[in-house]
Order: structure tokens, then C-alpha cells, then sequence
């Protein structure tokens, strides 16, 4: 690879290792070479980082591991973009949610039985969005997923533990399936 190719590929490194960040150790491994070659890059990367007219990262050192990090005078503005992220459930999302939450383990099939309709989608946004996870496998034909929730899930809705969640008896009794029509959401005169 030429020197240009080297850089490149050492910034791509960075971006896929996300929080974890890349050792010299690890970053001289992968791309077989010395580790003094490796500082140099990454010195020379950084740089060129710094130089660019438009940023909105750095590369850091800290510790002896390198990440690439969002520049902290722009804090408030990432703060506010993952807030509002994170407030972008949908219902279904959320009704999948709650189904894992108060019955995981779970398998995605039991989901869809609960839920009526095909839950694929809503299990990969909510794995992706690590509100949920995979915590084995069921002990029958085809060995399917089981998934329940996450520790982030448990910071998301302020738990510490599941028995937390309101019980689905206290819940029913706020439902009144004779007024199904004549809730909130009805239109106005």
C-alpha cells in the first residue's frame, strides 16, 4: 500500500473501532507493520486532521489508545442530536419493547404471537439502538434467539430492577375496553 492508501485506511480503522479506540500494538498488527511506523501515521494523520478547514473530530491519544473524537466545543449540539434520538420510538418500537421487558427471555416469534404482526424490523432497531439483547438460545427445534433487555434500557426508564415496571393488572384496570372509541384521541365536535 502507498503511503496515502496507509492513512486512509488507518482513519477508516479508527471510525470502525467507534468508543474502543485502536492501539499502536493493534493498529502496526493489522496492517503489518513497526510499531514506530505506526506512531508516525497516526502522528501524520492527526495533523493532517487538525489542518483541515472543515472538522467536526480529532484523533486523540489517551492512555496509548486512539480514537477519533467529536470536537467538545460543539458539546451542546451532540448532546442535544442524541437526546432527541433517543426520544424517537416509535409505538411499535415501544410495544415491542415492553413485550421483551415483561417477558424475556423471549424468542421473536412469541413476540409477533403477542404483538399480531411481524416484529423483525422492531428487533433490529431496538438491538441496534442497544435498548435490548441476545441472552441465548431457546432449548427447541432451530434453536431460536431469546432476547431481553439491557442495562441501557434499564438507564433509559430510570430502573434498577424490572419489578420496577408497573404491573400489567394496575394497567388494565386504566383501559376500558367498553369505551374503546371515546378515549382521548377522539375528534372534537
Amino acid at each position: 500500500m502507498e503511503h496515502d492508501e496507509i492513512l486512509s485506511v488507518i482513519e477508516g480503522m479508527l471510525f470502525l473501532s467507534g468508543d474502543e479506540g485502536l492501539t499502536l500494538k493493534q493498529v502496526s498488527s493489522i496492517l503489518n507493520i513497526k510499531k514506530i511506523e505506526a506512531t508516525n501515521y497516526l502522528d501524520e494523520l492527526g495533523q493532517i486532521i487538525n489542518e483541515r478547514k472543515i472538522k467536526g473530530y480529532e484523533l486523540v491519544n489517551y492512555g496509548g489508545v486512539y480514537k477519533l473524537v467529536t470536537l467538545s466545543k460543539y458539546h451542546d449540539i451532540y448532546t442535544k442530536m442524541v437526546e432527541q434520538n433517543e426520544k424517537s420510538l416509535s409505538n411499535a418500537a415501544l410495544e415491542t419493547l415492553a413485550i421483551i421487558a415483561y417477558n424475556q427471555p423471549v424468542t421473536r416469534l412469541r413476540v409477533e404471537e403477542i404483538r399480531g404482526v411481524g416484529s423483525d424490523a422492531m428487533i433490529r432497531k431496538l438491538v441496534a439502538k442497544a435498548l435490548i439483547k441476545e441472552v441465548g438460545r431457546e432449548d427447541t427445534p432451530g434453536k431460536p434467539i431469546l432476547y431481553g433487555v439491557t442495562d441501557q434500557f434499564m438507564d433509559a426508564f430510570s430502573l434498577t430492577t424490572l419489578d420496577e415496571l408497573p404491573q400489567l393488572e394496575e394497567m388494565a384496570n386504566e383501559f376500558d375496553e367498553d369505551d374503546i372509541f371515546n378515549t382521548k384521541y377522539s375528534e372534537e365536535p
